[in-house]
């Protein structure tokens, strides 16, 4: 039974990226028929869109850290203006 695209969002990246791994192992071996491999496509770009979601949040927070004069990081505040 195919897993709905839905459930993607509730993925952590780990799992994300494990599963679209697998999608690709199967594309790449051919062995999928033809509509197996249009949903599989359509499955991997979505756990792809999901994972470059969940890393450019990561790099959000990442560049609101910046590190005080003694080497501690410090969070910046958001600016509203």
């Amino acid at each position: 039974m195919a897993k709905k695209p839905d459930d993607i969002a509730t993925l952590s990246f780990e799992k994300a990226l494990a599963e679209l791994e697998e999608i690709v192992q199967k594309l790449e071996s051919g062995q999928a028929a033809l509509e197996d491999s249009i949903a599989l496509y359509e499955r991997g770009a979505a756990l792809k869109a999901h994972c470059e979601k969940t890393l450019k949040s990561a790099q959000e927070k990442i560049e609101k850290i910046v590190v005080t004069g003694d080497g501690k990081p410090k969070t910046q505040k958001a600016s509203f203006e």
